[in-house]
């Protein structure tokens, strides 16, 4: 290792980690684990970062682990994680070379510098690196060190459902917590977890306030982010979190994909073997009755179960008249979803236990 680029006595560096604003990525970092700063070596995806707010942009709240919203201001110290971010409405970027200056990506805690963004929303907020977070022998501090402890795969798990979508905001975490809703209905417990994505606990609360009894997501096992990372990797964090779940005795487990079905990691997930191996069945949210026919036609074509179509198009009784003409699946509102029939029938379908 090469000689170390102390700039602050571990003293210092201790009262400057606890006064910052500490993001949701960051959650599972104990404070006590941060003993100094280094600003001599190049980041990595997950390595934790103290900056300094210098402007403000898109995003202007940090969102902290219990989920409130803190305002950022001009000169706030923030301890956040580098970390490539892959959404179309926002911003596409990516773990920079260095500590130079860059941008707060998203209001969850991601660090990293801006390649493109969607003409609609604003310049994202530049932060200034003040440098990673080490241990105490001044070895950088990454997300990866605070995974949970991996479990070995149960041999009996419960069904799985997932919640896929055509794109971005189609409905997908509104179609998981209506799967959770409907599951409470027929008296089950139900788990959640959301295995691929960006940082951020807003999708992870709404399924608890669904009545999910126990929620997983991919920084739970590391992940600041799941774009870029190699499809073993998530179907690891796919596998722990059933693991986990079937574990802490859910009777069937609702799995969130983020971003759309043509997304790299999302195809690469969806098309794996394992993929089927551990997901029984999905519901496709979809914007549009063309997304829905599309989207259902591309998971059939690699042996994925769709069970439904929900999402965003069936705010639209034309759109959803549209998509039930085209596809010989169910469309379903949201209400639905909840009330438990569906959720009922997909279960009693499928094999119970499931071999893992």
């Amino acid at each position: 290792m090469g000689s170390l680029s102390r700039i602050d006595h571990p003293a210092s560096a201790a009262t400057r980690f606890a006064a910052a604003k500490r993001a949701y990525t960051v959650r599972n970092v104990p404070l006590s684990e941060l003993a100094g700063l280094r600003n001599d070596i190049a980041p990595k995806a997950g390595d934790i970062v103290l900056a300094r707010v210098e402007q403000l942009g898109q995003h202007q709240h940090l969102e902290d682990a219990a989920g409130r919203r803190a305002k950022m201001w001009p000169g706030d110290e923030i301890l956040v994680a580098y970390g490539n971010r892959y959404a179309p409405d926002q911003f596409e970027a990516y773990v920079p070379a260095n500590l130079q200056p860059c941008n707060l990506v998203a209001g969850g805690g991601v660090a990293a510098a801006v390649a493109s963004r969607h003409p609609q929303v604003r310049a994202a907020t530049q932060i200034a690196p003040i440098g990673l977070a080490t241990d105490a022998e001044g070895c950088p501090l990454n997300l990866r060190h605070f995974a949970l402890e991996p479990l070995a795969a149960p041999l009996q798990r419960p069904p799985v459902i997932a919640a896929v979508g055509g794109s971005m905001n189609t409905g997908k975490t509104t179609t998981a917590c209506g799967l959770v809703r409907g599951l409470r209905a027929t008296g089950m417990r139900p788990a959640a977890a959301k295995v691929t994505g960006t940082g951020s606990g807003g999708d992870r609360w709404a399924v608890a306030d669904a009545g999910a009894i126990a929620v997983l997501d991919f920084t739970d096992f590391g992940f600041v982010t799941t774009f870029g990372v190699p499809v073993t990797q998530i179907e690891m964090i796919l596998a722990q979190a059933i693991a986990r779940h079937a574990k802490a005795g859910a009777q069937a487990i609702v799995i969130e994909i983020a971003d759309g079905v043509l997304q790299q990691e999302t195809a690469a997930l969806l098309g794996s073997a394992r993929f089927g191996q551990m997901v029984d069945a999905v519901v496709y949210a979809a914007e549009s009755a063309m997304s829905a026919s599309a989207g259902v036609a591309w998971l059939e074509a690699r042996g994925v179960n769709v069970a439904a179509v929900s999402g965003l198009l069936t705010t639209s009784p034309l759109a959803m008249r549209e998509a039930t003409e085209a596809l010989a699946v169910p469309v379903l509102r949201l209400d639905a979803l909840c009330e438990g029939g569906f959720v009922r029938d997909l279960v009693a379908g499928l094999r119970q236990p499931v071999a893992a």
